[in-house]
């Protein structure tokens, strides 16, 4: 009697850890600096670059290296065309335009710096962030924001790709 209700137990907790599946955190950071003295805004995204290469591969149907020795200066210029597809600011209801300044890898985070310039003040920051959520529908991105001596942060999902500061 002992035996099987051991080898119940134990068939329970098989069970019940078998099932539990691992559960990968899908985030990426993006932190927002107005330079007013140099009149733009400076932005750092943080992104796995696992994930940035199977979204580009998913959506230019053409497989990526990025943070690999194989990366080519094709995969650059795909890198640059999705975000500037996924990642727009608006300062002051008016779209901006981003440029890619560069990019540098950190384990397995590629660090991707960019700016926008022109830009004398800002009274609002709209921002619509859709990056990986093509692929991933527990995809966060975390926007950190600091203008106007205030930080603002917004959480931005497959389902709320906008957000507003003030």
């Amino acid at each position: 009697m002992k035996k099987l209700f051991r080898n119940s137990i134990l068939l329970l907790l098989f069970v019940m850890f078998s099932s539990m599946t691992v559960h990968k955190f899908y985030v990426a950071i993006y932190k927002v600096e107005f330079a007013p003295q140099k009149k733009m805004v400076q932005i750092t995204t943080r992104i796995f670059v696992d994930d940035l290469n199977i979204a580009l591969g998913k959506k230019y149907s053409k497989k990526t290296f990025l943070g690999e020795d194989k990366e080519s200066e094709n995969d650059i210029i795909l890198l640059k065309k999705y975000l500037a597809e996924k990642f727009i600011i608006k300062v002051n209801g008016e779209q901006k335009p981003m440029n890619f300044l560069s990019k540098e890898l950190e384990n397995n985070v590629l660090i991707c710096y960019l700016n926008s310039k022109e830009i004398s003040k800002i009274k609002t920051l709209e921002i619509q962030n859709s990056v990986l959520t093509e692929i991933y529908d527990e995809q966060q991105n975390i926007i950190q924001a600091n203008f106007n001596g205030e930080k603002h942060s917004l959480l931005l999902t497959s389902e709320k790709i906008n957000g507003m500061l003030k």
